[in-house]
């Protein structure tokens, strides 16, 4: 459990920094860039994969879609703690999963429990209830479609890893940073756009920043790897628990220290979220 505990703490604190990147004035396509190098320096040094792993791996249209999704979802992540809080975007990344499930019944033809069914049902609801606000202010009237851009990107982000998951070719470490090292290209590639036609220039604190988000959001992903590799027999205990975790302890992270203002319906959506992830992910769905 332990291991479950350092993975929700470090998914908190990436959230936490892109919420105090505005404040410092944190470029955020360098510091994502710079993130996704960290994370290939770590998975290196972590994974020790072999060279011919990485030299041979079928780089198809699943790769390359995953190289791109992840640096664009996560501008979109950042977008969404900056405009809408880490409380509301925790929820939408976390609720996320539904759009696997859903594939998994649609795509694939899983048959569908009742419990998983009336999870699904309560958390379209708990999505509604979350994103819900009575007023908008000026130039915020568009704000919750980051939210939603969260929820579909880590949707499907969540489906091309479990086709990666499927590639036998070489072990999934070794996929993952393979997609790490497309993601950097293309991130990279991003940034010179900006820095040339846009007129941005490249600081050195935006390195750092990245290099430290990178640490947190390599942690979060090793740990929990870890956490699923000990607790085997029960995958869906796993799951459960880092959604949750994730989402109460960003909840409390983001009312009590930043002090994000929250309406009844709004804690009416975090309570039938937390439902919604236990129905889903008990071991009897």
């Amino acid at each position: 459990m332990i291991y479950l505990l350092i993975s929700i703490c470090c998914s908190v604190t990436v959230a936490v920094l892109l919420k105090l990147a505005r404040r410092y004035k944190i470029n955020i396509v360098q510091a994502v860039t710079w993130n996704y190098l960290f994370a290939i320096v770590l998975s290196l040094f972590f994974f020790k994969p072999s060279f011919s792993d990485l030299t041979s791996a079928p780089v198809n249209s699943v790769y390359i879609a995953l190289g791109i999704l992840l640096p664009v979802v996560f501008w979109f992540l950042a977008g969404s703690v900056r405009n809408i809080g880490i409380v509301k975007t925790d929820i939408a990344q976390r609720l996320s999963l539904f759009l696997p499930i859903m594939a998994a019944y649609f795509i694939f033809k899983e048959q569908f429990s009742l419990p998983k069914i009336a999870g699904l049902s309560i958390g379209f609801i708990a999505i509604f209830f979350t994103l819900y606000k009575k007023t908008a202010q000026k130039n915020e009237g568009l704000n919750w479609l980051y939210p939603i851009f969260v929820f579909i990107g880590f949707g499907i982000i969540d489906i091309l890893f479990k086709k990666i998951a499927q590639i036998k070719a070489i072990p999934y470490t070794s996929s993952l940073i393979v997609i790490f090292i497309l993601a950097f290209v293309i991130s990279l590639a991003a940034v010179f756009y900006l820095s040339a036609f846009k007129k941005q220039k490249m600081e050195f604190v935006n390195f750092i920043c990245g290099c430290i988000l990178g640490f947190f959001n390599f942690f979060n992903i090793l740990f929990y790897l870890k956490a699923h590799r000990i607790m085997a027999d029960n995958p869906s205990v796993v799951f459960a628990a880092m959604n949750m975790g994730v989402i109460i302890a960003g909840s409390l992270v983001g009312i009590l220290i930043f002090k994000e203002k929250l309406n009844k319906l709004n804690y009416w959506g975090l309570a039938l979220a937390l439902l919604a992830i236990l129905l889903i992910t008990n071991p009897f769905s």
